[in-house]
Order: structure tokens, then sequence, then C-alpha cells
């Protein structure tokens, strides 16, 4: 297992009490957990307090990937930590997102995965998160 991480940053129009919101309810998950322009989200579930699961499948080229996890850490409006289980990571992947005030209602964003199985996984991954991350900024910008 690779101890390999990413780390993607992004500023949010958003206040971290919004932002942090939008990672727990599932309807605004189908909103912007899609990496690719043409891809939605079919299923999203989320049992949103530590221990809680989720569950997020995201369709692309017609083709459902499952992606599920456990809430790890819930700190409202400031962390979230969770683990990260899809067809494309490890045993042990955990994501960190962490919010910040930014000024004028904003959220300054950083999201780090860690363990990949290869720098390949790795960098999808920061693809695949920082379209996410975008969409995440578009859905209030």
């Amino acid at each position: 297992m690779s101890e390999l991480s990413l780390t993607v940053k992004k500023t949010i129009p958003a206040t971290p009490e919004t932002v942090f919101n939008a990672w727990l309810d599932p309807s605004m998950l189908k909103q912007f957990m899609v990496t690719c322009e043409g891809d939605n989200v079919p299923k999203a579930e989320s049992d949103s307090r530590e221990g809680g699961h989720f569950l997020i499948v995201m369709e692309s080229g017609g083709k459902e990937i499952p992606h599920s996890g456990t809430y790890l850490v819930v700190k409202p409006h400031s962390r979230l930590v969770f683990t990260w289980e899809s067809p494309h990571s490890v045993d042990g992947s955990t994501v960190t997102v962490d919010l910040a005030p930014s000024g004028d209602g904003a959220t300054d964003l950083t999201l780090t995965q860690v363990k990949f199985a290869s720098e390949g996984a790795r960098d999808g991954h920061i693809k695949g998160w920082t379209a996410i991350l975008d969409a995440l900024a578009g859905t209030f910008g």
C-alpha cells in the first residue's frame, strides 16, 4: 500500500457553514460530485454523524461507479474526515476536508486524500477532486 497523498485547494463562494452542510446533504452531493461534464449522480445517501456511512453513485459514460465511506470526524463547519472506498481506491484511503473563512462570506477549502495504489491513481484523483471542487464552487457562484 502506498503512502502517496494529494492536496487540492479551492475558494468556495459560500460560508463555511453552507459548504460544510453541502458535503453532508445528499441532494447537494448529487449536484457537485461529478468529475466530467455530462456525468451525473443518480444516487446519494448520507448518515452524517461520526461512524455514519455515505454512498455516492457516480454515472460516467453510462457506467455506474459506487463510492462509499464512513465519517470518521464530523466537526461542524470546519472539518470532515471520511474513508474513501471505490473501484479506484485502496483500503485505508481517507479524505480530509478542512474549511476556513476567507472573507466576503467565502470559504477556503483544503481537501487532502491519503493512500493510493500508484502515482497514476493519485494523479487521476487530483483531476477528479479538482473537477468536484469546481462543481461545488459553481453551485454557489
